[in-house]
């Protein structure tokens, strides 16, 4: 199994042993980037937190530990999250 594989279904900042999407939750799917694949919990930010896009610390993106990756919904109310880039 690659990383890739390993990372896919998994969510973003749950902890690593634990994982899973857990039942009753929101989730998005965060597609391209250093983040893909992952699962983002969406349950508690608001469509108009959301609409903007999110901006998710992560140390595999281009700047390496802390940088960020940008990802926004597709559409308003999107499941999938599009990649737009790394910022320091």
């Amino acid at each position: 199994m690659d990383e890739l594989e390993f990372m896919r279904g998994r969510v973003y900042g749950a902890d690593h042993d634990d994982p899973a999407p857990r039942s009753g939750r929101r989730y998005a799917e965060l597609v391209g980037g250093p983040l893909d694949g992952l699962l983002l919990d969406v349950t508690d930010r608001t469509a108009p937190e959301l609409d903007d896009g999110v901006v998710l610390p992560t140390e595999i993106g281009s700047h390496g530990p802390g940088g960020s990756a940008v990802y926004v919904p597709r559409t308003p109310g999107a499941r999938h999250f599009d990649w737009r880039g790394d910022v320091p």
